[in-house]
């Protein structure tokens, strides 16, 4: 299950959130989403666990819970949307008034 892990702290390494989720089970993957451009944190992440029942436990369990002093937000992540950017989802994106 992939298992989606927002708010976190800019400082928040995939070696901190593997620590976190491996306290509930094993974990397959960590994946902190870092900006291109400026190389930080974009202050949310992925973890993946092959046991759905640890994964539940451990969303459950994290939810609202501090990691480096900020409350995570911790659910089963959504599947990727497919398509145009955020700004031109393929109408017209010109404002009208």
């Amino acid at each position: 299950m992939k298992i989606y892990v927002g708010n976190l702290s800019y400082s928040t390494t995939e070696s901190d959130l593997r620590s976190a989720f491996e306290a509930y089970g094993a974990v397959d993957s960590v994946d902190v989403i870092m900006d291109r451009q400026t190389g930080r944190s974009k202050g949310f992440g992925f973890v993946e666990m092959s046991n759905r029942d640890e994964a539940q436990k451990v969303i459950q369990s994290l939810d609202g819970q501090s990691l480096n002093d900020r409350n995570l937000t911790v659910n089963e992540a959504r599947p990727r949307q497919e398509g145009g950017s955020r700004m031109n989802r393929g109408g017209d994106s010109r404002r009208r008034y």
